[in-house]
C-alpha cells in the first residue's frame, strides 16, 4: 500500500510538471524568469500573471518599452533588432493583434494617448519635431541638471517627475513653468531609476530600476512639498530579466514591465484588497 501512493504522488509530480511544460513552451525565456520573482516585503500587493501574453513568441528582438492605451485596452511595445517587427499591439487581457516595423528605427521609449475622437502613439527614436514650452538640458548634478534622464511623467497636480537615472534620483517640475519643485534621492543610493508612473488612483509612484532588477513601489506626495522618497514595497525580479522602461493601466492598474534582458513584457496584477479603486 506504501508504495502505491509514492507510485501515485510520483505520477502527480510529473503530471504537474508536464503542464507546467506545456503552459511555457513556446518561450524558453519565460520557463526561466517567470517563477524566479520575490516579494521583498510580504505586503507587496501585486502578483505576476503567468498568463500574459497568451502567446509570447512575438517577442523577437529586445523589448525596451512598453504603453498602456487604457481608453482602448491596447499595449503598445516597441522593440529593437534586425528585421522583426519594431512595434507590437496586444490587447489588456493578453492577445496579439497585429504589429508593423516601418517609421521606427532605434525605438527607445513610447506612450500612448487616446480621446475619445482620435487614437496617438508616440514613440523616441531618432527625432522628432515638437513645440518647446521650457527646457532643462544641462548635464551636470545640481538642480535641473541631468546624467541620463530615461523616463517622464506627469501627476494629476501638474508635476512633471523624471527619473534622472546617472545622478541616481527622481527630480520634479512644474508643468507649466518648469519650476524646480525638489529630487528624491534617498531611495536610489544603490542605483538610479530607469523608469517611473503613477498609480491610477495617484497615492503610488512604480519606479524600475535597471541593474537592480527590481520595481519599487513609493508613497507619492500631496501637493505642495516633494519631501523625501518613502518605499512601502518592491518586486524583486529574477537576475538579469534588466526591467527598463514600464507603464501602469489606468484601467485596472496592472504593472506592464518590458524587460530587455529577458527580451519580454510581464503583467503584474493588483490585489483588489489593496486596491479597491482600480477597475472600478
Amino acid at each position: 500500500m506504501g508504495r502505491f501512493w509514492v507510485s501515485l504522488a510520483g505520477a502527480g509530480f510529473l503530471l504537474a510538471l508536464l503542464v507546467l511544460h506545456s503552459r511555457f513552451c513556446a518561450s524558453p525565456v519565460l520557463r526561466k524568469f517567470a517563477f524566479q520573482i520575490s516579494w521583498r516585503t510580504k505586503e507587496i500587493p501585486y502578483r505576476l500573471d503567468v498568463g500574459w501574453p497568451k502567446h509570447s513568441e512575438y517577442f523577437t528582438g529586445a523589448t525596451f518599452c512598453v504603453a498602456i492605451d487604457s481608453l482602448s485596452g491596447l499595449v503598445y511595445i516597441a522593440q529593437r533588432g534586425d528585421n522583426i517587427p519594431k512595434v507590437l499591439v496586444f490587447t489588456e487581457d493578453g492577445y496579439f493583434l497585429r504589429s508593423w516595423n516601418y517609421t521606427v528605427d532605434t525605438p527607445h521609449g513610447i506612450f500612448a494617448a487616446s480621446t475619445l475622437h482620435e487614437q496617438s502613439v508616440w514613440i523616441t527614436d531618432v527625432g522628432s519635431d515638437f513645440m518647446m514650452l521650457w527646457l532643462h538640458g544641462e548635464r551636470g548634478t545640481g538642480p535641473a541638471k541631468f546624467n541620463i534622464p530615461h523616463s517622464v511623467t506627469v501627476d494629476s497636480f501638474g508635476r512633471v517627475w523624471v527619473a534622472d537615472r546617472g545622478n541616481k534620483r527622481i527630480q520634479v517640475f512644474d508643468k507649466d513653468t518648469g519650476e524646480w519643485l525638489g529630487a528624491w534621492n534617498n531611495c536610489f543610493t544603490e542605483e538610479g531609476p530607469s523608469s517611473i508612473r503613477f498609480t491610477p488612483d495617484g497615492k503610488y509612484v512604480v519606479v524600475a530600476q535597471l541593474k537592480l532588477c527590481r520595481l519599487l513601489l513609493v508613497a507619492a506626495p500631496p501637493v505642495g512639498s516633494i519631501g523625501n522618497c518613502s518605499v512601502v514595497g518592491s518586486i524583486q525580479l529574477a537576475d538579469q530579466v534588466l526591467p527598463h522602461l514600464l507603464d501602469v493601466s489606468g484601467k485596472t492598474g496592472a504593472i506592464y514591465v518590458a524587460e530587455i534582458g529577458a527580451k519580454q513584457v510581464q503583467k503584474y496584477v493588483p490585489m483588489n484588497s489593496y486596491f479597491p479603486l482600480f477597475g472600478s
